[in-house]
């Protein structure tokens, strides 16, 4: 495979980076081609050392124009792994796409982009960590940026129920923050 000059521009950007943020339309219950084929140009990195996007920190966001948008997310996290990236435990999900932003793309709505700024935050500090330390535990790591994420949402108002899952020793925890916005972390054990 030849990579155009537009494409190996991307591949170079991207293997480069500490840190990602992708963002794509719900079309179809999934991403949008557009996404997808630029996703499918990073597997020439897999002969790089390290391959692909090997400890990259990469941040999740979809847009929808009804009221799922997770669809996106799952799928774009499942091509994080596939790349060997992290995605953090914080995504954003933009429900009702068309109420958030003008038609200059400005965001209309201040807790979207509190939760934009958070998951900016929460890659730019994961990023910083790994960087900082080659010998950090990825799962710690975003077992705390879950806690860390949490806390906040209880901080700005929001309700938090772990209740059942804290006390079955945390396998999966899905935690709901409000209207459009889900957080989610699969956790091995409670640190």
């Amino acid at each position: 495979d030849e990579a155009t000059a537009g494409a190996a521009e991307l591949i170079e950007a991207c293997y480069a980076a500490d840190g990602l943020l992708w963002s794509s339309p719900l079309y179809q219950g999934t991403i949008s081609g557009a996404l997808k084929n630029a996703l499918d140009w990073l597997h020439l990195l897999g002969d790089r050392k390290p391959p692909y996007l090997h400890d990259k920190v990469i941040g999740l966001i979809s847009t929808a124009g009804g009221t799922q948008g997770l669809q996106a997310i799952n799928t774009m996290e499942f091509s994080v792994r596939a790349l060997r990236g992290w995605a953090v435990p914080y995504v954003v999900p933009v429900a009702s796409a068309s109420r958030v932003f003008d038609d200059d793309g400005k965001i209309q709505d201040e807790a979207v982009e509190l939760q934009l700024r958070t998951l900016g935050g929460e890659v730019v500090r994961v990023a910083e960590r790994f960087a900082a330390d080659h010998t950090v535990h990825r799962q710690h790591e975003c077992n705390r940026a879950a806690e860390r994420v949490m806390v906040e949402g209880l901080s700005f108002g929001r309700s938090l129920n772990l209740d059942e899952t804290a006390a079955s020793g945390l396998d999966d925890v899905h935690v709901h923050f409000g209207p459009g916005v889900v957080f989610v972390c699969e956790v091995e054990e409670r640190l």
